[in-house]
């Protein structure tokens, strides 16, 4: 089982989440998106993301949320005290895991690298292949491979009229 980039932090944490989410994500026809537990402020966040092709409306969040408090309680797999929330990805969502990017090939997704290159350090592309060390990119008629340890992040990009040019 393979686990988001998120998981770096608290990444023990994170998988004991998972495995329990899971199950009731399937029972309820979601899928675990990711999950993100981080300190903002002073209150701890547990952040279950989900998703589903038919989209996440308030209700599926309850269904999901109600019993999965319950189970956490049970479980009790973090020792602070915490806030749960559980939502949708949404439509600019990060793309982390391997099957995100699978998933979206041939998505424009918009780019933020860590350091610019040449002179650039945010821009929108094509997505056109995923491997485990990064991902080949179309713009305009240039294909280009970036490596993911250069990027801040991957989102889907939203914007319809973006989409327009670069499958033009």
């Amino acid at each position: 089982m393979m686990f988001g980039l998120s998981s770096n932090k608290g990444g023990n944490t994170i998988r004991k989440v998972w495995e329990l989410a899971e199950p009731l994500a399937k029972e309820l026809g979601v899928s675990i998106w990711d999950v993100v537990f981080e300190k903002e402020g002073a209150n701890w966040y547990l952040r279950v993301f989900i998703d589903r092709d038919e989209g996440i409306d308030l209700d599926i969040c309850e269904a999901f949320s109600r019993p999965f408090s319950k189970m956490l309680d049970e479980a009790d797999p973090i020792e602070q005290s915490y806030i749960l929330e559980v939502g949708s990805v949404g439509l600019a969502r990060e793309l982390k895991r391997p099957e995100h990017f699978e998933r979206f090939i041939g998505s424009p997704v918009r780019i933020r690298l860590i350091r610019a290159q040449n002179g650039v350090k945010e821009f929108i592309a094509k997505l056109l292949a995923y491997n485990k060390d990064g991902i080949t990119l179309s713009a305009g008629e240039e294909e280009f491979e970036i490596s993911l340890k250069d990027t801040a992040f991957v989102k889907l990009c939203d914007d319809e009229d973006i989409e327009d040019e670069l499958f033009e």
